[in-house]
């Protein structure tokens, strides 16, 4: 599931919807610390609610067509789409040469993408989504919104403008998923693939904002925990990447969320650490903001239904997951 998602389905996914892409708007939004962010609006006729995301790991809005297919989606669905390439990536890494930090600072820059998304027009509530490591910092945005009002007294937003979030796959705790997928052996190839593409990532940074990188750096950054080391967590003030992947590990707050907050999530995942699921069905029973969709196989952000599956499901589609999500979005709005 999980490789045919990622070499094959994007060859045909515009013509599994019968959605047209929506007329975005682009527009740098202004993220925590000052930061710019590349994103795209889509505010259809009486929208129902906002919905805020971006993808995982590496890519950005030109080739990350599970997010556009979400925006298809969802836009037809009634919601207004922001979607937006984060830290480091697409054309925000043109605008700023400011690396990622999984979370820290992504947590707010989704908050404050909500806020001037509202002054364009984007009515509340706003929904944080995103599948993987871009599932993992709209948690930190959830998390991050319970505390607006005494961080955000500058926004024109309100804790309850901000209903919540509902993620796929989300990176829970990176320790431990890393320690996982090098010891596995096709998890060290999809380490080793990722590894190369952030280093590509690294040097497109490179030749936007020469000052701001170190050449060197990037020539050693050869696995995802080199690249961190190498060039993300001094800036960040971090030692050590376990120190690093430690803060920014969302599993130690989710007991705490208040906001309502859906996780869907694959037991076969290959991505990360098996030994997360147990202690994931455990936090979700325990906090009754959390609704846990929790699968024997879907594999990392798969989901694809046959046409028995989307019968039983009575979906029109195979996109089983952006399904449920909107499914789950329809029934907090009610």
């Amino acid at each position: 599931m999980t490789l045919y998602t990622n070499y094959w389905a994007n060859r045909d996914w515009q013509e599994t919807i019968t959605f047209s892409q929506p007329s975005y708007q682009e527009k740098i939004f202004i993220g925590a610390q000052g930061v710019p962010l590349f994103g795209i609006v889509a505010i259809p006729e009486k929208p129902r609610a906002t919905i805020v995301g971006t993808y995982g790991i590496t890519g950005d809005l030109e080739n990350q067509w599970i997010l556009r297919l979400l925006g298809r989606k969802a836009y037809a669905a009634g919601y207004a789409v922001v979607l937006f390439d984060w830290r480091a990536h697409g054309k925000t890494a043109q605008l700023s040469p400011i690396l990622t930090s999984d979370g820290l600072y992504e947590g707010e820059d989704f908050v404050r993408i909500a806020a001037e998304a509202k002054s364009m027009g984007c009515p509340a509530p706003f929904w944080f989504t995103g599948y993987s490591l871009g599932g993992q910092m709209a948690l930190w945005g959830i998390k991050t919104a319970e505390t607006i009002a005494t961080w955000g007294e500058d926004l024109d937003l309100i804790e309850s403008e901000i209903g919540g979030g509902a993620v796929i796959c989300p990176n829970l705790d990176s320790n431990r998923s890393f320690s996982y997928l090098v010891q596995d052996f096709w998890g060290s190839k999809i380490e080793n693939a990722i590894a190369k593409t952030l280093k590509q990532l690294a040097w497109k940074i490179y030749q936007y904002h020469p000052q701001a990188i170190d050449p060197e750096a990037i020539e050693r950054a050869n696995t995802i925990a080199g690249f961190d080391r190498e060039l993300v967590i001094s800036p960040l003030g971090f030692s050590t990447v376990k120190e690093y992947y430690q803060a920014s590990s969302v599993i130690p707050f989710l007991p705490q969320l208040t906001k309502p907050t859906l996780i869907v999530y694959a037991a076969d995942d290959p991505m990360f650490d098996p030994t997360l699921v147990p202690d994931l069905k455990a936090i979700c029973s325990q906090n009754p903001a959390l609704d846990l969709i929790l699968t024997a196989r879907g594999g990392h952000v798969g989901y694809i239904s046959n046409k028995t599956n989307q019968l039983n499901s009575g979906d029109g589609d195979r996109w089983w997951a952006w399904n449920r999500i909107l499914d789950w979005c329809d029934t907090q709005l009610n």
